[in-house]
């Protein structure tokens, strides 16, 4: 992928757990401690989703299924070595977690911790990457159709009272279709 001017891929590292819930791996950047996810500047010889891929390795050891689409972009604004500032784009990839290594590159530079979806969406910084992290599941599948609720954010379909995000609507003779689709999107 040829690198652009403030352009950036990122891996949303995440995993299932047997309730259906989702929790994703959130690090810490090296510069300033803030809850991040693994990101970093294209690859020459390496497509965005393999650089992106890349990234969650050196930055966390993870290996797992790279999904090919991505799941949306953010903005911030990151501080060069010189001091200058610099408005980058990151284009976020989702990264279904197989496992960690042992070892990898940044090991000891970053703490790597899962976090329940709607914790790690409230401890990143940049709104864009929260309401990435918000809405995942919706964004795995993708073929949901988005609307907005009176606070801006993405909502899906379904009545608050059945669970708040229309994960009733994602049901199909009491098994959960999100797992089965998300799980098929990461080929």
């Amino acid at each position: 992928m040829k690198r652009t001017e403030g352009s950036q891929v990122a891996a949303l590292p995440y995993r299932r757990l047997v309730d259906g819930s989702l929790q994703i791996m959130l690090i810490t950047s090296r510069e300033t401690g803030r809850w991040v996810i693994p990101k970093g500047w294209p690859m020459k010889r390496l497509t965005a989703p393999q650089a992106a891929a890349q990234e969650a390795f050196e930055e966390a050891g993870l290996r797992g299924r790279m999904g090919e689409q991505p799941l949306g972009a953010y903005g911030y604004v990151k501080r060069r070595k010189n001091g200058q500032l610099q408005q980058c784009t990151v284009t976020v990839y989702p990264l279904l977690v197989r496992g960690q290594e042992a070892d990898w590159p940044e090991q000891g530079q970053r703490h790597c911790v899962w976090h329940a979806q709607d914790n790690a969406a409230a401890q990143v910084a940049e709104p864009e990457l929260a309401e990435i992290i918000g809405t995942l599941d919706e964004r795995l599948l993708g073929a949901l159709p988005r609307s907005r609720s009176r606070s801006g954010l993405p909502m899906l379909g379904g009545d608050a009272a059945q669970g708040g995000s229309g994960a009733a609507s994602l049901r199909s003779g009491g098994k959960d279709l999100a797992v089965e689709t998300a799980d098929l999107t990461h080929d």
